[in-house]
């Protein structure tokens, strides 16, 4: 009989981890948390999707940002029914998630390309290797190399242009 997946424990171990990716794919918590929460749904119907339990992590982060792309289709296809509005400040929760002397690197790397923010955030905060990031967005290992060195330029010019204009202010 083969190993089933244990879905409680999974939840337990990675629920946090992987609300994390979601925040730095989506930008926000509460959309983090459904995406998150749709990916533990998914695997709760279809246990059976993953066989090998050692690899149900990797399951679930392919549906986190697999699902993080579809919220972000939504969103774009809603804000371009409806005028844009000035996003509200950061709530207390949002702050609890990302620490303070990571704000302006959070807000640079938003301003990335999505395939660009995707192997960033893949490869710098959840530690994957280059082939598991080309596992996880179905691209080749060449591609991601190629992704995230023009995604660390454009990152870089971000960053010093925002320290630039922070300059100019004072």
């Amino acid at each position: 009989m083969e190993p089933s997946v244990d879905i409680t424990e999974l939840y337990a171990a990675h629920r946090l981890g992987l609300v994390r990716l979601a925040v730095l794919l989506v930008d926000d918590l509460a959309s983090a948390e459904d995406v998150v929460q749709d990916a533990f749904a998914a695997l709760a119907r279809r246990p059976d999707a993953v066989r090998d339990p050692s690899r149900a992590l990797a399951y679930l982060r392919v549906s986190v940002v697999n699902t993080a792309r579809s919220a972000l289709r939504r969103r774009r296809t809603a804000r371009a029914y409806s005028p844009p509005h000035d996003p509200s400040p950061p709530t207390p929760e949002d702050s609890a998630v990302l620490a303070e002397e990571h704000r302006e690197v959070i807000e640079a790397l938003q301003r990335l390309a999505p395939r660009q923010r995707e192997v960033l955030v893949l490869r710098y905060w959840s530690n994957l290797s280059e082939a598991e990031i080309a596992r996880t967005l179905d691209i080749s290992p060449g591609t991601v190399k190629s992704t995230a060195s023009r995604a660390l330029v454009a990152l870089e010019r971000a960053m010093t242009s925002a320290h630039d204009l922070g300059e100019e202010q004072r």
